[in-house]
């Protein structure tokens, strides 16, 4: 066997390749296989240098960092022009032609990784019986097109992260999977070309999961839908709340409208508030639009399950912009459906066309135009034209700057009961554009651009600005300036403070009137009309404390 590196470019530091770790568990007995990973961010002469000593380099390529992987495959070709490059994964699956006519790939393996990299490593330099590899040979690019699938089953009594440390784990991301495919056909996903479920065996995922949750703390499940199977997840949910420690938290790829009425049960009865994440892809609330797309979803259903274990569980919501038959209006509709859930993260992403994908081959019968380049994101259509997308845009960066980071949820909330979210955030996202970049500005100016605009769309709405002040104060862990004003003078505070019975020795407050009810807000988020005033609490340790009545708000 010759002396093999397994590696990849992940997108962060924190994160871990699963892919690679199975494939060095399979095979590290057969010789000289090592593993390691680096980021997209690491110097490609690093790369290069740590990779030149190896005779194969396998990278494992994905939408993120085939790029990056190609220039570090140059660097290293640089250095040593002996040294094979192998690539494998999803990004090279599919429309290959051009990777491998780089002079830098010399080796790509289409689809699962398994059976043709335990051939490819048993058999080297004799290539003609890997099934799926495609290689150069005399000038000629040779393809040994074979139907293969891996049995799931030889993972058992299996564990790929055996060769990472505890502190390695604590520290990252730690990815499982208990089954491969997809039982849907949404044509813009590559988990849709993979219709046949198949599950690990049940003991070898228990045993993987509590190694993970023994030394790790964030468990991320890889699997597309993984509620597919009522008893199964009944059976996990389980098992993770016998066993996880307190600093666990478990994420999972939900399908919401088929959640079944036992799980809602189980959840809210048994599992800790915190524990699990759910990340649900609505993409959009048009009928139409999904079934272009070959895409199943009842909103409505979505919408009660989602708000049925809204108490417990973390939701992570996404939308897609750019689908077929969405027109802005559309758009519009199904962003502000979404929003009106209040989920702590909401994310719009653009319609990618992925290599592989039906919604790729059939692009010109829509008219859509996209960027050639990874990550072959949208760049118009029949539906929203390249100025459209743009204003969009801005709306997806205000959305990430005050609601997703929870820096005017009250006032947002608001918006949405009132006016329209839609509008405001895209407005809020050109007024800030104009002032800073979205990825360099300062706290206190995201306070002052939304405060200022809020004065220009939203005027006399002093309840409005009240919210935002909420938000502002809140945000902070040390009693910010009195940015808006709004602060009674410090007589006025002080004989509050008094009254209350405050200890201003060991904190700090700020006070400012209201006016609704802040009681039946701090309590029932009820607005009801009152003068009233607001007392906020910083202890220089924890976010800004709202306090009314011996209640506490933040």
């Amino acid at each position: 066997m010759p002396k093999v590196l397994l590696t990849t470019l992940n997108a962060k530091y924190i994160h871990l390749n699963l892919a690679i770790r199975i494939l060095y568990d399979l095979n590290k007995d057969k010789g000289a296989l090592d593993m390691h990973e680096f980021t997209i961010k690491n110097d490609p002469q690093d790369i290069a240098q740590y990779c030149a000593d190896y005779e194969v380099v396998c990278f494992s390529c994905y939408i993120w960092n085939i790029t990056q992987t190609i220039t570090a495959a140059k660097a290293i070709k640089a250095i040593s022009p002996e040294t094979k490059i192998l690539l494998g994964g999803p990004e090279v699956s599919y429309e290959w032609e051009t990777v491998i006519a780089e002079d830098c790939v010399d080796y790509l393996i289409v689809g699962e990784g398994e059976i043709p990299f335990e051939r490819f490593i048993s058999n080297y330099p004799q290539l003609s019986f890997v099934p799926n590899l495609i290689y150069k040979e005399e000038g000629h690019i040779h393809y040994n097109k074979e139907s293969v699938q891996f049995d799931v089953k030889q993972l058992e009594d299996r564990n790929p992260y055996q060769y990472d440390t505890a502190e390695e784990l604590h520290n990252k991301v730690c990815y499982i999977e208990t089954s491969r495919g997809c039982p849907y056909k949404c044509e813009f996903c590559l988990a849709s070309l993979d219709n046949k479920v198949r599950y690990l065996p049940m003991q070898t995922i228990k045993d993987n999961l509590l190694y993970l949750m023994q030394r790790g703390r964030t468990i991320k499940f890889l699997d597309r839908t993984f509620n597919i199977k009522k008893d199964f997840t009944l059976d996990l949910f389980q098992f993770i709340l016998d066993h996880h420690r307190p600093e666990n938290v478990f994420q999972f790829e939900i399908t919401a409208d088929i959640v079944h009425p036992d799980i809602i049960a189980f959840v809210n009865e048994k599992v800790p508030k915190g524990l699990f994440r759910f990340e649900i892809g609505i993409q959009t609330v048009n009928q139409q639009s999904n079934l272009e797309v070959s895409r199943k979803q009842n909103f409505d259903k979505t919408a009660k399950v989602i708000k049925s274990l809204e108490e417990r569980i973390e939701m992570h919501l996404d939308l897609i912009v750019g689908l077929p038959l969405e027109y802005m209006a559309d758009l519009k509709y199904s962003f502000e459906e979404t929003f009106k859930l209040y989920p702590p993260e909401l994310q719009l992403g653009f319609l990618k066309f992925l290599k592989g994908t039906p919604v790729r081959e059939k692009y010109a019968q829509y008219g859509y135009e996209f960027d050639p380049e990874p990550p072959y994101q949208i760049i118009r259509s029949n539906f929203l034209s390249e100025g459209e997308l743009y204003q969009v845009t801005l709306l997806e960066n205000a959305l990430e700057i005050y609601w997703n980071k929870k820096r005017a949820c009250h006032a947002l909330k608001y918006i949405a009961e009132r006016y329209s979210i839609f509008d405001c955030l895209m407005g809020l996202g050109e007024a800030f554009v104009a002032q800073h970049e979205f990825h360099h500005h300062t706290l206190k100016q995201v306070y002052e651009v939304i405060e200022a605009f809020f004065k220009q769309q939203y005027p006399g709405d002093e309840v409005l600005r009240q919210l935002l002040a909420i938000d502002y104060y809140t945000f902070y862990k040390i009693k910010p300036q009195d940015l808006y004003e709004m602060e009674l003078d410090k007589a006025a505070q002080f004989n509050i403070i008094r009254e209350q019975g405050l200890n201003h020795h060991k904190y700090r407050f700020c006070i400012f009137p209201v006016d609704f009810d802040a009681t039946a807000y701090v309590q029932d988020q009820l607005l009801l009309p009152k003068e009233d005033y607001l007392i906020i609490q910083f202890d220089g340790q924890n976010k800004g404390q709202v306090l009314c009545d011996d209640l506490q708000y933040s």
